[in-house]
Parts: structure tokens; C-alpha cells; sequence
């Protein structure tokens, strides 16, 4: 897929909580073709003590104002950075990179998404595209409490929606993988994306029941083309690059 490295202009930036914040970019051209799971390389001005860009994963794709959604958590000066654009502004992306997820091969399959932290905004864009081809979705999204559970009322819009936080605040009580929504349903396909410990269990639980499962994985992208090997992961075919090989994977493929 080809890519491209072009300045978008900011439409929007809302803070969501203390830590995460939507950027909502435009394209002066039309977008090209960006699937669920592909993710854009960040070019941060002003930040003298960040070098490289930063990989964040597309968050939406709003075709009818030509905007990308970015989903973004403020973890150093970059993203503090990024965090404090305007409207109007003008933002350096590289774009889209990586792979996407697999379509379900049955249209009536059961299918559940699983997001936890900043690994929810992979988990709206596929949501929304595979509700627009005629499939239904069970999000179940995890955060500590009810203030990191961001965004719900767009995933509300593609499918059900589900919830666990550590403290209780809001849904049930505890993590993903002990929802009672596992326990109730039987699935057959699992995307996730998220923290790796949650990420590992919602594969463990996949492995068990012998359901079909993909994983997102969020390890540090620096170039996004695999030549830093900042990324490299262990799989079933060697160590391969995540930036170009993922991010998106079968969990068969990985040694977990």
C-alpha cells in the first residue's frame, strides 16, 4: 500500500480527561485508502528533546470531512507537545502504515473487541467499518475507572458496549478477561488491542476456546518502515519487525 508524508491541518483538539486528548485532522487532498489497525508516524515541532516521530494508531477515518481521528496519551515531552496544538495548525504525518485486521469470514459471526487504555482507538475505527459491512460488534472496554473510559458514546454508535474498571467506578468490577460477558457468550472472533498483560489474556482465552484471535501490538515504532529494529517481536517466522510485519497479528504467529 502506498504512503504518503503530508501536512494535515488541526480542526480539533479535545482534551478528554488529564491524560489523553483527540486530535481531529483534515486533509486539504483526498484521504487515500486507510484501513482499521494501520497506524501514522507523528512528526513533533517544538520539542527539543524529541528526535523521532511518534507512532499512533488511527483512531477513526471521517470520510465525509476528510479528517483523521488521532487518539493520543500524553506519556512524555512529545505527546505533551502534540497536546497543546490549536486549531489551525498544521501537523507532518506519514501515512497509513502497518497492516489490518481480517474480516470474519461469516456474517452472522459473534464478534468482540477488546480495548483497554490508548489501545481503544484502533478498536472504534475497525468497529465502525465492520459495522458498515453488515457485521455486530460487542466492545468491551477496560480502564482503572470511570474517567479512563473514554469515547463511549461513538462506540455505542457501531455495536454493544461493555465495561470493566479496576476501582468499580463503572461496568464491573476488575479487568477484561474476567467480564462476565466471556463467560456468557461464546465468540467467533476476537480483535484486542491494549496493555500487553491484557492483551496476553484475552489471547489465552482465545487460544482456549478455540477462537479466532488478532492482537494489535504496541510496541516502540520509531521509523515505521523496519529499519530502526526498534520493534522486532518474536514469532513463529523469526523476529520480525512490528512497524511492517504488524501491527496486527494472528495470535498464532506469536510466542506468548
Amino acid at each position: 500500500m502506498k504512503k504518503f508524508m503530508s501536512d494535515l491541518i488541526v480542526t480539533e483538539n479535545t482534551p478528554l480527561n488529564d491524560q489523553y486528548f483527540l486530535l481531529k485532522l483534515k486533509a486539504e487532498n483526498e484521504l487515500p485508502v486507510i484501513m482499521p489497525g494501520q497506524f501514522a508516524e507523528v512528526k513533533v515541532e517544538d520539542s527539543p528533546s524529541t528526535f523521532l516521530r511518534r507512532p499512533i494508531s488511527i483512531n477513526y477515518v471521517d470520510r465525509n470531512r476528510n479528517e483523521i481521528w488521532l487518539l493520543i496519551q500524553i506519556v512524555g515531552p512529545g505527546t505533551l507537545q502534540l497536546s497543546k496544538l490549536r486549531p489551525g495548525k498544521l501537523l507532518n504525518l506519514i501515512y497509513p502504515l502497518g497492516n489490518s485486521f481480517t474480516y470474519p469470514v461469516r456474517k452472522d459471526a459473534n464478534l468482540l473487541l477488546v480495548g483497554g487504555g490508548v489501545g481503544i482507538a484502533p478498536m472504534l475505527f475497525w468497529g465502525a467499518q465492520l459495522a458498515a459491512e453488515g457485521f455486530h460488534c460487542n466492545f468491551l472496554i477496560g480502564g482503572r475507572s470511570q474517567s479512563n473510559l473514554l469515547l463511549l458514546d461513538e462506540f455505542k454508535k457501531y455495536g454493544e458496549v461493555y465495561c470493566t474498571t479496576e476501582d468499580g467506578s463503572s461496568g464491573e468490577k476488575g479487568f477484561v478477561i474476567h467480564h462476565s460477558l466471556l463467560q456468557n457468550q461464546k465468540f467467533d472472533a476476537i480483535y484486542t488491542c491494549g496493555p500487553t498483560p491484557m492483551m496476553k489474556a484475552v489471547a489465552g482465552y482465545a487460544a482456549d476456546n478455540a477462537v479466532f484471535c488478532e492482537v494489535s501490538l504496541e510496541n516502540t515504532m520509531a521509523c515505521g518502515f523496519g529499519a530502526c529494529l526498534c520493534c522486532v517481536t518474536d514469532t513463529t517466522d523469526g523476529h520480525v519487525c512490528v512497524c511492517t510485519e504488524g501491527p496486527v497479528f494472528n495470535i498464532t504467529k506469536l510466542k506468548w
